[in-house]
């Protein structure tokens, strides 16, 4: 099997997270300035093969596109133009921050730790993989 990759994308970073091959685990891999994901994308497909990228899908309570959608979706256009063979989904990633910070509040990391927006998007991303996995069963 191929991994899953999932992409939490925002307009200064973006949290990466994976799975392993066996698509059981999800797992936080990085977080990039948005300016670099493309070519960290290529370099990650350059040696190993994902099956398909999971893409928070940004929304309001109301279920309407949310502020950041407008940065989101042109970014998810040239993930489909950069990579063709590469199934894209796209998960609500409501909550995810917040659920990110609690997580990190509840394994007892330091005040100055939570602050790292880093670690949040990184979070983040596994989150909604997490999340994407658990919909499959």
């Amino acid at each position: 099997m191929s991994r899953l990759l999932a992409i939490d994308y925002g307009q200064k970073r973006v949290g990466i997270a994976v799975t392993d091959k066996e698509q059981i685990i999800a797992s936080a891999l990085t977080t990039l300035h948005s300016k670099e994901v493309m070519s960290f994308l290529k370099d990650y497909l350059s040696n190993e093969e994902v099956e398909c990228f999971v893409v928070g899908l940004a929304k309001n309570l109301d279920n309407t596109p949310s502020e950041s959608a407008r940065f989101i979706e042109p970014f998810v256009l040239r993930l489909k133009e950069a990579f063709p063979k590469v199934r894209i989904e796209r998960v609500d990633e409501r909550f995810t921050s917040k659920i990110a910070f609690q997580t990190m509040i509840d394994a007892g990391l330091k005040q100055q730790k939570r602050r790292d927006k880093a670690l949040v998007d990184k979070i983040s991303a596994t989150l909604i993989l997490q999340s994407f996995l658990d919909a499959r069963k």
